[in-house]
């Protein structure tokens, strides 16, 4: 089939949107989406709902469907079950998500008080998309049990929550900030013996699935990991009354939090509450406000915000009893490790993860403080990181941006990003290009082997494909797309860059087709490489790097790059590739990534290592922050200024010693089978330990005068493919008993094949290994 009529074919059978996606079977609702009958939907509007309830018997589960527009935090019998839930809407542009949540640990039997406090946006933003409505549904029965939203339950404006009249955040943000007037506080209302008969009926909107809300979606993330109130680092020299200064409290890294106080004073006092980050990328976000009544008293501010310090504005004399925070955040491990001979990568290590995980909520985000936006650029290159860092739980939020992604698809089969989004719609093509190719899509399936997720958004992914058309010559006819980006700096040969990413993009579609036994599309997608590689190194490589004759500068280093990862160079340009690299320093951290897996892939780790020292030498040594910066600096020599302090887009280095320095990647979907190459770069030791879906990987490798030795633990009912830098094998050692040496096998079945005549290559099955080289 000629490739002008397999991607018209594309088109023609993929041209109905789908929400395919996420799905599961359609949940039959019989509760009434419900609302405050004098809500006006006005932007930042804090609604509460309340619900008596008989429960005459109390099961070991009880399961509650909830949604909302836009957040809630549940209380049953005034205990906490819910702090935040909710996902910012959008698995699709016109639907909404929504929670389960077990209820029966909370329910007693007899009288039971259900409260709900709901948070309605009211504002699109970068990552949110407004209904227009604020609303409730609370969709929970059982045998002998049924607890639905309808017009039975008691709810209100809350009075206290009012228009925050400073500085706004910036247009990016669907968050507002918060002004609390605890003057006219509605008590202890979420709790039994509250007399809420004052309130209003709620208003029915309708059963679900209903405009403005439509098709309900389950949450595919779980809810956030939940710290409770803790003391700041600084507890100790924190003032007992106020001098009206401001008091800066400091956290133990840059977290996502909701400030705590405690006071005792008169009313009508105004309390300020920000981070340090509240500029954080150069433009406001969220604050908080809150004024007092008299007496004491107690207040979190629920909108979270981030930052390295919380910083308190409070008036004179006012008694300060407790200042506290709640760190909240998707609700994964720091499972991952790495540590090694060098404390500079240690340190860099360590503060990648702290980067992503502050960048990790509703969405991948590219900072947690400007925008909290799902950039796929920013995506792929986290998710690809979350695999070395954190437990398997992390999986489920890369999965949600693919499915938004191809959900939010055009009619005319673009993809763009950041989604969901109510006031953004333009297309980046080198990162849409990213996003469902190598690195992106198939990245997540190899590591994870979720064969359901891939075939839910294979025909996304081809449709999109088929927007892109070739020349004459064979190569890209140039997209600007809605905005003609690729990185942020100097020196970008766009042409070639935008080449070498539909290169990826076409090899993850083929490796996708071939997994899901679409032969005919596997087939057509290898050939349109082959053509494809001949074509871009004909029109590009001038013999000394690629480049494309229109573009008048300095030599992109980050072009050369991706042609290494993408394999679209071969080795014979390997040397001037080199010199390139050693000559050249354009990318942005973001692209910085592709620049250091190339040396390594080229066999250059050493100076791969030193690239790395040097380039992120600044961010790492900052003592101010925990979190790698967006740019490498500040001023105009830098190529971009007026970057955050906290971009997840900038931890490259973790996948990169992880992945390359201590070698550990899968060679089969989900880790069934994995390598195990370690590139020392010069390093004395390194170890890693990474966790993955057939269970967790241990490695460790030291390198001294004598020997070059490694240790392993491999789990069960998986295989690792064992590379030796240094050559044969001298001994191997399985589970404590020695099994081979100086070239010859002690054990008939050892669980152990070598792969090559020299005997430095061998798979291994489950169990723990010790190898070692005599130099």
């Amino acid at each position: 089939m000629k490739r002008k009529q397999f991607f018209k074919n594309v088109l023609l059978t993929g041209m109905v949107l789908f929400l395919a996606l996420f799905v599961h079977a359609q949940k039959k609702w019989t509760a009434q989406w419900i609302t405050a009958p004098q809500v006006k939907n006005a932007p930042n509007t804090w609604i509460c709902f309340r619900k008596e309830v008989d429960v005459s018997k109390v099961g070991k589960s009880l399961i509650a469907s909830i949604a909302v527009d836009s957040k809630y935090w549940l209380w049953i019998n005034g205990e906490l079950v819910v702090f935040e839930g909710g996902l910012k809407r959008g698995p699709s542009p016109n639907d909404t998500y929504y929670d389960e949540v077990d209820i029966a640990p909370f329910l007693t039997k007899g009288k039971n008080t259900i409260a709900v406090l709901v948070w309605y946006f009211g504002k699109e933003g970068f990552s949110h998309k407004s209904s227009g409505t604020a609303g409730l549904v609370f969709d929970c029965k059982n045998a002998g049990v049924t607890i639905n939203s309808d017009k039975s339950w008691k709810t209100l404006v809350h009075p206290s929550f009012l228009p925050f009249k400073g500085i706004q955040p910036n247009y990016r943000l669907s968050e507002a900030s918060l002004c609390y007037d605890a003057r006219k506080s509605q008590g202890d209302w979420i709790n039994k013996n509250f007399n809420a008969a004052s309130w209003m009926q709620a208003k029915e909107m309708g059963v679900p699935p209903c405009a403005p809300w439509n098709q309900l979606v389950l949450r595919p993330v779980p809810q956030w990991k939940n710290s409770g109130l803790k003391e700041y680092e600084n507890k100790n020299e924190l003032p007992s009354v106020s001098t009206g200064n401001a008091i800066v409290c400091k956290l133990p890294a840059n977290l996502q939090v909701t400030p705590w106080l405690k006071i005792e004073t008169t009313e009508g006092k105004v309390i300020n509450i920000k981070t340090d980050h509240f500029k954080g990328g150069s433009v406001p976000n969220v604050q908080s406000e809150y004024i007092t009544k008299k007496g004491i008293q107690e207040y979190e501010s629920l909108g979270w915000m981030n930052g390295e310090e919380v910083i308190y504005t409070i008036p004179e004399g006012v008694k300060i009893l407790g200042l506290k925070y709640r760190a909240t955040g998707f609700n994964t491990e720091f499972a991952g490790k790495f540590n090694c001979s060098d404390e500079f990568f240690n340190r860099l290590w360590k503060k990648s993860q702290r980067t992503l995980y502050v960048n990790m909520r509703d969405n991948y985000m590219d900072c947690p403080d400007r925008e909290r936006a799902q950039w796929w650029g920013d995506e792929v290159n986290e998710g690809g990181q979350a695999f070395y860092a954190f437990d398997t739980q992390s999986h489920s939020l890369f999965r949600k941006g693919m499915y938004e992604l191809i959900n939010w698809q055009r009619a005319d089969g673009i993809v763009f990003a950041p989604v969901p989004a109510g006031n953004w719609d333009k297309e980046l093509p080198g990162q849409m290009l990213s996003s469902i190719g190598f690195y992106g899509f198939w990245n997540y399936y190899l590591y994870t082997g979720d064969l359901k997720t891939i075939t839910d958004l294979y025909d996304g992914v081809m449709r999109y494909l088929a927007v892109w058309k070739t020349q004459a010559d064979g190569t890209l006819f140039y997209r600007e797309g809605g905005w003609n980006w690729g990185d942020w700096g100097h020196q970008k040969d766009m042409e070639v860059l935008q080449n070498a990413l539909y290169y990826m993009a076409l090899k993850g579609a083929a490796n996708m087709a071939t997994v899901l036994g679409k032969n005919n599309d596997a087939q057509q997608f290898q050939k349109q490489m082959e053509h494809f590689k001949t074509a871009f190194n004909q029109k590009f490589w001038n013999g000394k790097a690629y480049r494309n004759s229109a573009y008048k500068g300095l030599t992109d280093e980050r072009a050369q790059a991706l042609a290494v990862v993408a394999g679209l160079a071969d080795k014979d340009k390997f040397p001037a590739l080199l010199n390139v690299f050693k000559t050249s320093e354009h990318a942005s951290p973001y692209m910085e990534k592709y620049v250091l897996e190339a040396l390594f892939l080229m066999g250059e780790d050493k100076f791969g290592l030193e690239r790395m020292k040097k380039r992120f030498g600044r961010m790492v040594d900052d003592p101010e922050n925990t979190t790698l910066w967006e740019v490498w600096g500040n001023s105009s020599s830098d190529g971009f200024t007026g970057g955050s302090t906290n971009h997840a887009w900038s931890g490259g280095g973790l996948t990169i010693l992880s992945q390359y320095v201590c070698g550990i990647a899968p060679v089969e979907p989900g880790f069934k089978k994995f390598r195990v190459a370690p590139q020392s770069g010069g390093l004395k030791s390194a170890s890693a330990q990474v966790v993955t879906v057939q269970g967790t990987i241990d490695f460790s490798f030291s390198d001294n005068d004598e020997t070059f030795e490694m240790e392993l633990i491999v789990p069960e009912n998986t295989t690792a493919l064992v590379q030796l830098p240094l050559g044969t094998f001298s001994e191997i050692v399985r589970n404590g008993k020695v099994i081979y040496r100086d070239g010859k096998m002690l054990k008939k079945k050892a669980l152990i094949a070598f792969r090559n005549k020299d005997k430095s290559q061998v798979d291994v099955a489950g169990g723990k290994w010790v190898f070692k080289a005599e130099k």
